[in-house]
Order: structure tokens, then sequence, then C-alpha cells
């Protein structure tokens, strides 16, 4: 059992500001995708896939329609993960999550949702996993924070909150399905390179 995450910085957003930027992003989604039939949430791990559960409970409340919902995981498709061979890692090892989508891809709109978009390097990653299974109609991109510092040139369709930051910063967010509270936090940090 994971004790609850102790509050290490400023708190940006708490659990109902968080819950009504969240509201919102599903009012947009909605808004935006006239047939939701062909709409599918996809939740990159670790924290999208619990956001995009919520997101999808959101938009069936409000639409009466339920979207499909999918998981991705991106561990090896991203630049920064060097996996040991024969000899002792270097490295930490990552963690392999599954990805599960159990629906065609083809003529759909996937919304790839994550926590937090920093350099972009992240969404490239699960993009590039995504259409390893298959070739969606569009690709959108819902993030719960946009905090700036883009490296590559993604922009995404919904945004929670732009929440600026310096590189000596990061956005810590943290979810009640795997923190056990939920609130977003402004963590003074040295620059990570997980962060996407």
């Amino acid at each position: 059992m994971q004790l609850p995450a102790r509050t290490a910085g400023k708190i940006l957003l708490d659990e109902v500001a968080l819950d009504r930027t969240l509201s919102r992003v599903a009012h947009e989604i909605i808004e935006r995708n006239a047939d939701l039939d062909h709409v599918a949430l996809v939740g990159i791990h670790t924290r999208g896939v619990p956001l995009a559960q919520r997101l999808r409970r959101l938009v069936e409340e409000r639409s009466g329609e339920e979207v499909a919902l999918g998981t991705v995981d991106i561990t090896f498709y991203r630049d920064d993960v060097q996996v040991r061979g024969g000899e002792a890692p270097l490295h930490a090892q990552p963690l392999v999550r599954s990805t599960q989508l159990d629906f065609p891809l083809a003529g759909r709109t996937c919304i790839l949702v994550d926590d937090v978009l920093y350099t972009g390097r992240t969404i490239r990653a699960a993009i590039d996993a995504l259409f390893d299974y298959g070739r969606p109609a569009r690709v959108q991109l819902a993030v719960l924070v946009d905090r700036g510092h883009r490296e590559l040139p993604i922009r995404p369709d919904y945004v929670g909150k732009n929440l600026p930051t310096s590189r000596e910063e990061r956005i810590q967010v943290q979810l009640l399905e795997v923190d056990e509270v939920d609130r977003v936090l402004l963590v003074p940090s040295a620059e990570e390179t997980a962060d996407g």
C-alpha cells in the first residue's frame, strides 16, 4: 500500500479545481466531436490512464454516450530508454505496462490523454506506439497541464491548465488512483529527463 503523498511544493490545483478542470475538458471533447461513437480515449501510462477513465465517465454523464477506452505503454518507444543486453544494467530498467486497445483504430478519433505536456517527447512516443496498432482517422491530445518548453512541434487539442514553468521547476500531478490524493503541485527541482 502506498502512503499518501506529502506536499513538497506549492499546490496549483486542489481536488475541487482538478475536478472542475476535467469537467471542462470533457465538455470540450463532446463539443468538438459530433460522433462520439467513433471516439476513443487512450490513456498514456501512468497518470494518463486514470485521467482517461475519469474523462470517459464525465463524457458519458454529460452526453449519454460511452466512448471507447484504451491504454498505451510507451516504454520502448521513448528516445531516452536504454535497455540492458547481456551485461549488468548501467541505468535503471524501465517498468513495462500493458497496452490495451480492444477496438479497431481505423476510422476513429483517438484522443491521447496525459497528465503533463512538457517537451513533447512522450506524446511523440505515444503516437508511434498507437500507429503500431493501426491507423486512426485522427489523433488528438488532451493534457491536464501544459507547462511549456516544447522541443517538438506538438500542440494539445484540449488543455486543462496552462502553467508556465522554468526548467528548474516541475509539475507534479498526484491522482487518487495512484497517489491517494488529487492535486497538482509546482515543485522546485532540477530538470527531469523523463517528463514528456
